[in-house]
């Protein structure tokens, strides 16, 4: 999760990655071409996500981490967090 923070050129493409994870149709999708302009490493475990949800027989979502997908949507998508602040 820091990573989508704290990466130069890579953290908007690590955010996009968990933030469709977490809700695709309001926060947006990710372009599987990001996968190259990551590093090896992050790709590798983006990699590791997909085939781990590949592998459950229901949707999982990273749930535990609440408070910093929370963070990376008031990052990356201001406009959707003032939304969502204004019909709370």
């Amino acid at each position: 999760m820091r990573h989508a923070r704290t990466i130069p050129g890579q953290s908007r493409r690590i955010a996009n990655f968990i933030l469709a994870w977490w809700n695709a149709d309001d926060l947006g999708g990710f372009d599987l071409a990001d996968i190259f302009a990551v590093d090896g490493t992050i790709g590798q475990d983006m990699a590791s996500v997909f085939t781990w949800l590949a592998g459950r027989s229901v949707a999982e979502y990273p749930d535990a981490y609440r408070a910093e997908i929370e963070t990376i949507i008031r990052l990356w998508r201001p406009e959707i967090w003032a939304r969502a602040a204004q019909t709370a």
